[in-house]
């Protein structure tokens, strides 16, 4: 089932580069509607827990360290078909391999350090809003 909402993050790489407002204007550009943002840093416990479905993999640790190295903006966003259109306006997780114009084509700078976050799924996306807002913070 396709839902009308998918969750982000501007990545502490890209926040400490000064991208937030061009991140912020591709997606609005795009046709997404922000109904939820903060700006936060994760704490430790946080990015665990947020990253727990990587915790077996080697880059896990880094993977922690770095996106609570700063702050994050995080938002949920609502667009018809949200998920897949917001990947395809983020690009691949390598940068060198993202299509021309995409967020990561434009703000990332490598395979770890690739400016924002986008849910893979209509439920991971339930799930990752969740995890960062509670109902009374979406509008």
């Amino acid at each position: 089932m396709t839902t009308n909402r998918t969750f982000t993050m501007i990545k502490p790489d890209a926040v400490e580069n000064g991208h937030i407002g061009g991140i912020l204007d591709k997606i609005t550009s795009a046709g997404f509607k922000i109904v939820a943002m903060k700006y936060t840093q994760l704490s430790k416990r946080d990015a665990q827990e947020f990253y727990a479905v990587h915790s077996e993999r080697p880059f896990y640790g880094e993977l922690v360290d770095f996106m609570t190295r700063g702050p994050i903006v995080s938002a949920i966003l609502e667009k018809d078909n949200a998920v897949e259109d917001f990947r395809a306006l983020i690009g691949a997780t390598n940068p060198t391999e993202a299509a021309e114009g995409t967020i990561r084509k434009l703000y990332a700078t490598s395979i770890g350090e690739n400016a924002v976050h986008g849910s893979d799924s209509d439920e991971n996306a339930a799930i990752e809003g969740a995890f960062h807002f509670a109902g009374r913070e979406i509008y």
